[in-house]
């Protein structure tokens, strides 16, 4: 069992930056790639990020490339979503989720699939004025 915990959303300007964090319990977290998602209000849940166990294979929705950076530490059990550049578009609750296996799922269509994740945190909301 994997619990997930996010922080570090808030309310920001436009062209703002944000650093999420999602700690995650238990011992076997390198066992796990993780995702960020994002479900802003009336809309549905939409993949944000991936990255594999070792942080050295990320992707991202091309939404976001070039302005936000998926990073994790495995020794602190943390993974880190920094979002720089934020757009009033990025408003949204912001959630990680983990899935069982190291590497990136092998289509940019799977990572985005929410039953592939096996754990999701609570959420955290970001709000980007304009």
């Amino acid at each position: 069992q994997v619990q997930l915990v996010e922080s570090g959303g808030g309310l920001v300007q436009a062209g703002g930056s944000l650093r999420l964090s999602c700690a995650a319990s238990g011992r076997t977290f390198s066992s796990y790639s993780m995702g960020w998602f994002r479900q802003a209000s009336g809309k549905e849940r939409e993949f944000v990020a991936a990255i594999n166990w070792n942080g050295e294979s990320t992707y991202y929705t091309d939404s976001v490339k070039g302005r936000f950076t998926f990073s994790r530490d495995n020794a602190k059990n943390t993974v880190y979503l920094q979002m720089n550049t934020l757009k009033p578009e990025d408003t949204a609750v912001y959630y990680c989720a983990a899935r069982r296996g190291r590497q990136l799922l092998a289509t940019t269509q799977a990572m985005g699939v929410t039953g592939l994740y096996n754990y999701w945190g609570q959420g955290t909301q970001v709000t980007v004025s304009s």
